[in-house]
């Protein structure tokens, strides 16, 4: 009889978030798989309990070896606990190894679950939640990490990204460089520790407070809002609102229905043609708001993007993004670059608009008066 692997969700920080269930896993496990063999035992005396099995470490560089180990451990019938320092295995820790190898093995494998930074997160956001993408830790280096945003510079959903405190300013100042500094994001420091810090704004907002001279300390899980569906953008007080009236129209859409069915009578509340269901009766939908109709909120969602009439950007804009860009720390080929992804303007265009832009500053100082 082959045993089973049990994947555990350990706290992002406060211990007292923890599973009961963890506990009597940690206490009761033939093997316990830890990222850290000394953090895990901390969290066992944190949560009164004294590990009984074997202890063994399993890091990134040793997953791959340990796999094979703890599936020979898991065939010969023991359980085998898997934890990391913090959150869930498997998601942007080790895990994945040793899960996949147990379910190739065909060993049953289940689950404790616990906190998560990216749930977390997303949850205190005030960004829209319904739909959403992780995307993990941006790549170390500025190319690489600017090469990916470009790819995900037309993604629609709410972003989840992890970064490390040392890399925090670089990658906030390319996500304004790709995005736009105009795009709704939160910088999520240390969830549920003493020093826990949500900060909300735009992108620009979130580099000029990582580079103002601070030190950042923690760990942080930065939440962004997806590309916008047209050119207006909303704040996050406008969400709840978009959000409001997506909901509403959802709600109508039966009511529609029920008119078609019926030959354009208004169907039962109950959704019976007589009202005799005995269901009763049923909730209203909510109101649209004033001066709106009820083809208005059809399909609508969140809206972020850049706050600019829409049609081509004129000169000056091009040249503001650049200059933005390179008072970001953008080299000058980075910041023209930036401006072509964010406005979907070719190369010719913004040295056009850059010229325009210093040919109209100089006649400006020659002018009398100046």
């Amino acid at each position: 009889m082959t045993g089973v692997l049990i994947v555990c969700g350990a706290p992002i920080g406060e211990p007292r978030d923890a599973s009961p269930r963890l506990a009597e896993v940690l206490a009761t496990a033939d093997v316990v798989a830890a990222e850290d063999t000394r953090r895990v035992r901390r969290l066992a005396h944190a949560l009164g309990v004294t590990i009984g099995g074997r202890v063994t470490s399993c890091y990134d560089a040793v997953e791959g070896a340990r796999a094979a180990t703890l599936t020979e451990y898991l065939l010969a019938g023991q359980t085998v606990a898997l934890i990391t320092d913090a959150g869930m295995p498997a998601v942007s820790d080790p895990g994945f190894r040793v899960v996949a190898a147990a379910a190739a093995a065909g060993v049953p494998v289940t689950v404790v679950p616990g906190p998560s930074a990216v749930t977390a997160a997303l949850a205190v956001s005030g960004l829209p939640s319904d739909r959403f993408t992780f995307e993990g830790f941006l790549p170390r280096r500025g190319g690489e990490r600017r090469g990916r945003l470009r790819e995900l510079a037309a993604e629609r959903r709410t972003m989840v990204f992890l970064e490390a405190p040392h890399r925090l300013a670089s990658s906030l100042t390319d996500l304004a460089a790709v995005f736009g500094t105009e795009r709704a994001a939160v910088a999520c420091r240390e969830l549920t520790k003493t020093w826990e810090e949500v900060v909300r704004g735009d992108l620009g907002r979130l580099v000029a407070w990582a580079t103002d001279g601070r030190e950042i300390r923690g760990e942080f899980t930065l939440v962004v809002a997806g590309a916008a569906v047209g050119p207006r953008r909303l704040g996050f007080a406008d969400l709840a609102t978009s959000a409001d009236r997506a909901d509403a129209s959802a709600a109508r859409a039966p009511v529609a229905a029920g008119r078609a069915a019926t030959g354009g009578s208004e169907p039962a509340v109950d959704g019976s043609p007589d009202g005799s269901g005995a269901a009763g009766p049923a909730e209203a939908a909510d109101p649209l708001p004033e001066g709106a109709d009820e083809t208005s909120a059809v399909g609508q969602e969140p809206i972020l993007g850049d706050l600019r009439p829409p049609g081509p950007p004129t000169a000056a804009e091009l040249a503001a993004a650049v200059a933005h860009h390179e008072a970001a720390g953008l080299s000058r080929a980075e910041a023209r670059r930036a401006v072509m992804d964010r406005f979907g303007v070719s190369r010719a265009a913004v040295y056009e608009a850059l010229v325009v832009n210093r040919a109209g500053d100089e006649a400006s100082r020659r002018s009398p008066g100046r």
